[in-house]
This record gives C-alpha cells, structure tokens and sequence, in this order.
C-alpha cells in the first residue's frame, strides 16, 4: 500500500488510536495515515491499547479483531461502554467475517477486510471523522405525553395489519422462504425485518440488498462477492450479501429486477446453499434464511417471461402481502401522529396532533406513495413549522386538491362508447375481457390511469405494466 500526499488537516483533530499486533503491517497503516495528515498513536495488544484510549480519548480506533492477549471485539465493547461516541473501525482477515459482522452489531462504526488498498482504508477512516458523533436527546415538549415510538416499528390496528402480524408471528419461526408483495412504500422491508427478529435467527445479521438499485453489471458481485482481480476494477476481495448473511436472513428487495443470469445463479445458491464468488475457483456453504419482495405481480412477470418459472416456485412459499396505505383505515392516523412525535422531537416542536381538518383529509386521500409517502409529509411539516397541532395549510401544496376515496371520481360523456365497446364480452377469452374493460375504464375518465385504477380496485402500476405489454401485441 503505497501511502498519498494529502495536506495536513488544520486545528489538531483527535488521534487516531491504531492497535494492531503485526509490526509491518502498522507501520503501513500508520504511515499511510500520517502522510494524510492524521495524528496516530499506535499499540500492539489489547492491555496497551486501552490504556491509550483512557488517556487520548481518540475519537476514532481502528482495531484488529485478533489480537495476542484478548478478543478484539471484547476490547471494542469495554472501549464503546467507556464512551459511546468513539468509531471503531474493525479490521479483520478474510477468514473472520462472521466476526466482523458480530463486531457490525455490537456497535462497531465499519469493518476493514484484509488486504485492503489505500483509497478504501482513507475513505473509511474520513467517514467516521465526518459521521455525527452521539448527542443528548432534545428536550421533549412537556406537552407531549406518550414517549415516540421507535422507528421501524409496525404501527395501527387495522384488520389488515393483524393479519399481516398474524402470519409475521406463524412463519417466523420456519425456515422457509419468504415472498412479500405489495406497492412501493407499504413497508416490504419492516415486514422482513419483523420476521427476521421474530425468528431464532434474530442474534444473527439481517442483510438487506435492493436488486432494482444496484446496476446490473455489478448485482453478481453484491449478491455473491468477488475475488481480486477477477475483473477490472475488483481490487480486493469483497464479500457478498448471501456470506455476509451467513447465519441470519438475507433480504432481496426487487427481486423481479434481476437479470436471468443471475436468476439462474439465485436458484442454484437456493437449491446447494454454497456461494461462489465472482472469479473463486469452489463455492462454500453458507446458512442463509432468504426473504424476498418485489412491487410488482410476480406470476404476471413469470408470464411475460421476465422472472424464471421455477425460482418463482421455488421463493414463492410463504406469500405475505402488505396493504396499502389506502385499506388500512385509522392506521393512516395512528401512523401519522406516531410520526409527528417522533419528528417534533427531533426537530425541537411542540406538535402534539393533527387538526380535524387534517385527520379527514387523511382518511380521504388515496396515498399512491403509501407509508413512504406519508412520512415524508409528516417530516416536511416538522422541519417547516410549528404549533400544538398541524393545520391544513402547514401540508405540502399538492394535497390540496384531491377526490375522496369514497366518492369515485365522476366519468366523462363517453358513456355511449364505452357501452358500446362493452358489447359482447361473453365466450370471450378471459385475457381480452380484461384488456377491453381496463382500456374502456381509462377511456370513461379521460385517460387518466389513477382514476381508472382507483375504480377497477388495483395498483396505477399494475394498469401501466399491462398497457406496456398491450403496446407489444396488437389487438385481434
């Protein structure tokens, strides 16, 4: 690791306390850190290294794991009960990381797999400098009477989110595969995390991977790691989700975005539990739980093609849909003031309710972004105003106008043409009455795709994958 010229950092920054028990390697990570400006003091064991923490208080401890007269991720525990606020990033061998993921868990700021090159080691060691350190909690506005929920939590009590907590606590304790549906923003990932902290897996790591967010060039070695060298730009080894989830669950969010190659790799790992990385010359076993969502109709993908028949049979074991937003009644309320505290806290308000005016408006708007979309509102609110309860004019301007959900939105004069295309639907194949109806329904209210969705009960996505396919085979 040849060590780069930066300029030396301004008004003396804590030390950086280095412990690792290999002298030449020390001297490499040392001199790289100092020749980037940073003050270093250095240990050999565990005894010594902590001594130098009490006395410096660095704010930063880059730590090896292994060291010759203690546990490493000992050493970090006894280091963060010291002061909660210091980073330590872990370094250990290619061999240790279940350690490493132990150590990610019990408070750790990042891990470092050895060998690993400059740029990647200064990088980590300038995330941790501008991370934000621990503070005390704001004070809570004494109007406040029950504390916020923790974030992530499931909130309401509808029916449909009882069966949903119903089926989370039924499979939780199996090990079979997992498949959550549900429009984007109904929270796929909190249900899999629920079922993961339900299950006996719960001590171990939850690996979460968005398959549509990562190029597909790249998916492959996020999913199943990769070796170095083994193309341009693998630099060093690197893990993939499936070891590093070894252990506990493995969450795929998006998996109708793969790309079948992939697909073909999935269903292998699946059906062997050994994970080869990209340029690795024999596979290893893992024990992985695997959890997979998608927002789209995954046996409508399997049709056209665009998801692999049997991968779909083989992840589609234990089906759990998440509601939207839309079905869940007083949830949305529940949800939006369990927010607003939570937010208010955060930013220093007194917010303590919704107004009436707000509730109703709630409970009437369609919510296409679901959770998602109602926490962002909730968020805007906090950070731009203030008072004892949000009035209608604090929300975002694009609530304003709206058609309550239990008043369909009012068609157009078309009615005789579309009567007409609706003849005759009898003894008709199943697969043209829908495309008829859908297209008549877009047709009756002007073309619009969320006011037909909204009439025919089903996502605006749903209509919009089903006109894309339409576009492809012309009518009969």
């Amino acid at each position: 690791m040849t060590p780069a010229r930066r300029q030396p950092k301004t008004a003396g920054p804590p030390a950086i306390l280095l412990i690792e028990d290999t002298l030449s390697l020390q001297m490499v990570y040392r001199a790289t850190l100092v020749n980037a400006g940073h003050k270093v003091v250095t240990a050999t064991t565990a005894a010594e290294g902590f001594a130098l923490f009490l006395q410096g208080a660095p704010g930063i401890v880059l730590l090896d794991l292994t060291l010759p007269d203690r546990d490493g991720l000992d050493l970090m525990q006894d280091i963060l009960a010291h002061d909660p606020a210091t980073h330590v990033i872990v370094i250990t061998a290619n061999g240790s990381i279940n350690k490493a993921v132990e150590a990610m868990r019990a408070g750790a700021h990042e891990f470092l797999v050895k060998p690993f090159d400059e740029l990647r080691f200064l990088s980590s060691i300038d995330n941790a400098l501008n991370a934000p350190k621990a503070q005390a909690p704001r004070p809570r506005s004494i109007a406040r009477q029950t504390p916020p929920p923790p974030e992530g939590a499931f909130i309401g009590s509808s029916q449909a989110m009882n069966r949903v907590q119903e089926k989370i606590a039924s499979v939780a304790q199996s090990m079979a595969t997992v498949f959550i549906t549900g429009e984007s923003g109904t929270g796929k990932e909190l249900c899999a995390l629920a079922v993961h902290k339900q299950s006996p897996r719960n001590n171990g790591p939850f690996i979460a991977l968005n398959c549509g967010a990562i190029p597909a060039e790249l998916l492959e070695s996020e999913v199943f790691g990769h070796m170095k060298g083994s193309f341009t730009g693998a630099i060093s080894d690197k893990i993939g989700a499936a070891a590093a989830a070894d252990g506990g669950t493995l969450f795929l969010d998006e998996v109708c975005e793969m790309l079948p190659a992939l697909q073909t790799k999935l269903l292998r790992f699946l059906q062997t539990s050994s994970v080869q990385p990209v340029g690795a010359n024999r596979p290893h076993k893992v024990n992985v739980r695997i959890i997979c969502a998608t927002n789209r109709d995954p046996a409508e993908a399997v049709r056209l093609g665009q998801f692999r028949e049997d991968l779909y049979y083989r992840l589609y074991v234990i089906p759990i849909h998440m509601p939207p937003l839309r079905d869940r009644g007083d949830d949305v309320i529940e949800i939006a003031e369990a927010a607003l505290h939570r937010f208010a806290q955060e930013e220093g308000r007194r917010f303590t309710a919704l107004s009436d005016e707000v509730r109703h408006l709630f409970q009437d708007l369609p919510w296409p972004g679901n959770v998602r979309q109602l926490l962002n509102v909730i968020r805007n609110v906090a950070v731009l105003y203030d008072g004892d309860k949000v009035q209608r004019h604090m929300l975002p301007e694009d609530l304003a106008t709206h058609t309550p959900i239990d008043q369909p939105p009012q068609p157009s004069a078309n009615l005789g043409h579309v009567a007409s295309t609706l003849d005759g639907l009898l003894g008709r194949p199943l697969a043209e009455v829908e495309r008829e109806i859908i297209e008549a329904t877009i047709e009756m209210y002007e073309g619009s795709v969320p006011r037909a969705a909204r009439v025919l009960d089903v996502s605006p996505s749903t209509i919009y994958r089903k006109l894309e396919t339409w576009a492809k085979i012309p009518k009969l």
